[in-house]
């Protein structure tokens, strides 16, 4: 019995995606920190993370509901709780509601300001994410478009704003620039990885676009959206010291240059490992928050303060 309780419970964990909502941690502390530089709350970021991170395990739990049928036929998916029927439909579909429901009375009584004052900001935000993700990603973009991951990853952006949010219960220019360095970071860190897998997704019928389209389209397009990711960090360089700007600059140029060389090697007919592009964004997206997070923290004068 207890060794069947323990496999219960892992399917139901493995339906969160506990790997993906890595995601959510990089993006909304550093977000939190750099809405109140300076201060470091530690009971607001540990509320905003589990209640962010129960509205993330809802959103992969439901997506895992919608997409049970083509997790059956990709190799790489075969052994989620669906697909091998470890877990009723019905109970995930239940598991997925109950926990975007714990997600929004969280994020709504746990983010209150020191004078008691509490916003549906953050919660509502955190229902938009869901919604977007199962219904518009999911449901309707990931089976019929190769677009599919460019608009549907404007939910896995949405920490950004959460984050800021449930500092400030407001938003600013400042979360929505680092929301859209995630929404163009998306493109090529998925494109990495479905281009590894693309027998898969074609056995699927999913047309992500390293399936329909010749590499060298796909490395360019990779190229595009990295400049675009590289470039859109820089927008933050003013209102933060020299030590983002050192990371953002740094890390920036090390990304490119991998991506590039993707690039021109796949334009060469060379031999080329995308899934170590793949890995390469992850590492960017850290070290960038990260560096984020440290001058938020450290909170020395910011670059426009020289130039006023």
């Amino acid at each position: 019995m207890p060794a069947r309780i323990k496999a219960t419970a892992g399917a139901y964990i493995a339906l969160t995606k506990p790997r993906v909502i890595e995601l959510l941690l990089v993006s909304t502390i550093p977000v939190m920190l750099q809405a109140h530089r300076g201060h470091v709350d530690i009971v607001l970021i540990l509320v905003t993370v589990v209640g962010g991170w129960m509205g993330a395990a809802s959103a992969n739990s439901l997506n895992m509901v919608a997409d049970a049928d083509i997790d059956q036929k990709m190799k790489r998916t075969q052994r989620r709780p669906l697909a091998r029927h470890a877990v009723p439909v019905r109970n995930a579909l239940i598991f997925g509601i109950v926990l975007a429901a714990a997600s929004f009375v969280t994020l709504y009584y746990g983010t209150a300001d020191d004078a008691g004052h509490r916003s549906f900001l953050p919660s509502i935000l955190v229902m938009i994410t869901i919604a977007f993700y199962v219904f518009v990603y999911t449901l309707i973009l990931k089976r019929r478009t190769w677009q599919n991951v460019i608009w549907g990853g404007a939910a896995g952006c949405m920490p950004a704003l959460i984050g800021w949010a449930a500092v400030t219960h407001s938003l600013s220019w400042q979360p929505f620039v680092m929301f859209l360095v995630v929404f163009f970071w998306t493109p090529p860190h998925t494109w990495a990885l479905a281009w590894r897998y693309r027998e898969d997704y074609a056995a699927a019928g999913v047309p992500m676009l390293p399936v329909i389209a010749t590499p060298e389209r796909v490395t360019r397009e990779m190229l595009i959206y990295t400049w675009l990711t590289v470039l859109t960090s820089f927008a933050l360089i003013p209102v933060t010291s020299w030590i983002y700007l050192v990371v953002a600059v740094g890390t920036g140029a090390w990304f490119l240059w991998y991506v590039t060389k993707l690039y021109v090697n796949t334009r060469r007919g060379a031999e080329v490992k995308p899934l170590k592009i793949f890995l390469k964004s992850n590492e960017y997206l850290a070290l960038l928050f990260c560096g984020l997070a440290v001058d938020a923290v450290l909170n020395l004068p910011t670059i426009s303060s020289y130039f006023s």
